[in-house]
């Protein structure tokens, strides 16, 4: 078996070799060494390029740009059960979890940059077994060969290292003498293979006759890798910059080539009159000459096509590594009305659109793998997981098999401003919620920052509420000065409102201090008509009930009332 898989990752190296040599290329031109993509391209005198690395300063830009993680949730099937609800907020914050547990945010900012530098992003699920949780790891596409079949799925993936003899030894001893044998000194490089597929864990080293240095069985049956790929017209994989590393050279050796005429100009050789006899040379150096207006240096002037072809050079640049001036500050256009800015954004922003589409199926199938593997791995392990949703902490305990239970999937949105500046995004966002386009719901799943929807949601209704109560209150102050004019004494009012003043200051919330200021207070029970204190229950007059009768200012019955309750 193990001989089959080595074959199998040797077939898929030599069918990546022209990819390898590409990327290859790109990584030494961002690392400054384009000399050696292009050999004979520098001199002695001027061995690096003297313009600054704009692949790289495209590329880590760009990268920037893509790197900021989309919003993560679990949507209830039906939103109407809270029940259901507060199910997929629990695995919200799960999902989270592994996101923050895996550093996901970091880790783009390189991965991204891969992406757009070798044209591809692999990324695998850990087990972590001692915080036993799943951990999202990206990884570098140097040396990484997929298998993915035809519908996208990632069937095996391989890896490629270099460590020394000695560094081998000293991880793997119980195979020290496997690798120091042969001649093998303790600072050779061997090449290690890191194979992964649904089945098993494999680390072997091919120049030791395929020694297996771990193997382990897959205890999930699924491979754990996934594969974000950048389009291309052929299948193959191409980053954003491998076309343009001519360009980049060629722009190089014209501002060589524009020094060496500068310096050639500063010292070009001093023109002088037959009649100058002595020259002195320095900076207070005195040439006697009946004709001094004849004494300078031989004019060596530049073709102006020179720094024509230079900005030609540097547009063509541009325009294929697709990075408009706007980023650099370049903007000629109206900032009044900001449409020139939008249109030369435009390439721009595209990018980052398609790229982030790609990273959603990405980060939506691990946060699934990572889901399942949680489950089935460490589906009865009671766990305490700490977060924050929208500046407030909490802490959650759950269970993998009881709050999970089966539900992977997960829903990855960038929000309705991928690709579109914030101003944009907002103002398409509320014109789209305003003519009941779409709903408050989903305008919160599409926001361009994690937000927990449902307790947004509790929060909103909770600030309307307090804003009715406050409300409420101040329409009750209105109304005293008519309550005094009609004869009715308004203090308890002006007490209570007073009351709830007081309870604010002292700190207390707006509804509990309004709920103890307007509580009435328990009136005194008041005699049923027709008994008298001290005698039993007496019969009503004739026509009907005895009405009770209406308590005076002292809260008991006054006279009136009385005679009215026996029909006096």
């Amino acid at each position: 078996m193990i001989d089959q898989i080595a074959a199998k990752v040797e077939r898929l190296r030599q069918r990546s070799v022209k990819r390898d040599a590409r990327m290859r290329d790109v990584l030494r031109v961002r690392q400054g060494e384009i000399g050696g993509v292009f050999p004979g391209a520098f001199s002695d005198d001027y061995p690096r390029p003297l313009i600054a690395n704009f692949i790289d300063v495209a590329a880590k830009d760009l990268a920037e740009a893509m790197a900021p993680l989309p919003a993560f949730n679990c949507s209830a099937t039906n939103i109407a059960s809270d029940t259901q609800r507060r199910a997929a907020d629990t695995r919200t914050r799960i999902a989270n979890y592994y996101v923050t547990n895996s550093d996901l945010q970091l880790q783009m900012y390189k991965g991204a940059d891969w992406y757009n530098t070798y044209g591809f992003l692999p990324a695998i699920i850990e087990l972590d077994y001692v915080d036993q949780q799943p951990r999202i790891r990206m990884l570098n596409p140097w040396g990484v060969y997929p298998e993915i079949d035809r519908f996208g799925r990632t069937v095996s993936l391989s890896q490629t290292m270099s460590m020394t003899a000695e560094e081998l030894a000293a991880l793997y001893p119980e195979h020290r003498g496997a690798l120091m044998a042969d001649g093998t000194r303790a600072s050779t490089v061997l090449d290690i293979i890191k194979y992964h597929d649904k089945d098993i864990d494999l680390l072997y080293i091919p120049s030791k006759k395929n020694l297996v240095l771990s193997l382990a069985a897959n205890p999930i049956g699924r491979c754990l890798a996934r594969i974000a790929e950048r389009p291309s017209i052929d299948g193959e994989n191409r980053g954003q910059f491998d076309d343009v590393l001519a360009v980049q050279l060629a722009r190089a050796r014209f501002a060589i080539l524009q020094i060496q005429a500068a310096e050639k100009s500063v010292q070009a050789p001093i023109s002088v009159p037959q009649d100058v006899q002595e020259i002195a040379l320095g900076p207070d150096a005195i040439l006697r000459s009946q004709n001094p207006q004849a004494i300078r240096r031989v004019s060596l002037e530049l073709p102006s096509g020179v720094f024509a072809e230079s900005a030609q050079l540097e547009r063509e640049l541009r325009q294929g590594a697709r990075y408009p001036e706007t980023r650099t500050g370049n903007i000629d256009a109206s900032v009044v009305t900001g449409r020139g800015v939008q249109a030369l954004q435009a390439g721009f922003d595209t990018q980052i659109k398609s790229a982030q589409a790609t990273f959603a199926r990405l980060f939506a199938d691990m946060i699934s793998l990572a889901f399942e593997v949680d489950e089935k791995l460490f589906g009865n392990t009671e766990k305490t997981i700490k977060g924050s949703d929208d500046g407030t902490p909490y802490i959650l305990k759950y269970r993998p098999a009881r709050d999970i239970k089966g539900d992977y999937t997960v829903d990855v949105q960038y929000g309705l401003m991928s690709g579109l500046d914030p101003n944009r995004a907002l103002i398409f966002g509320l014109q789209a919620r305003s003519d009941k386009l779409i709903s408050r719901d989903f305008l919160r799943r599409n926001l361009p920052f994690n937000v927990n929807v449902t307790q947004e949601e509790q929060r909103i209704d909770i600030e309307e509420m307090r804003d009715a109560l406050r409300q409420a209150v101040a329409s009750s102050a209105i109304a005293i000065p008519q309550l005094a004019a009609q004869g009715q004494d308004p203090s308890n009012l002006i007490r209570a409102i007073a009351d709830v003043v007081t309870g604010r200051q002292k700190g207390k919330s707006l509804e509990d201090v309004v709920t103890e200021a307007f509580t009435p207070e328990p009136q005194p029970e008041v005699p049923a008509a027709g008994v008298a204190p001290g005698l039993g229950q007496t019969a009503p007059a004739q026509g009907g009930p005895v009405a009770a009768p209406a308590a005076g200012p002292t809260g008991t019955p006054d006279l009136g009332s009385l005679l009215a309750a026996i029909g006096v």
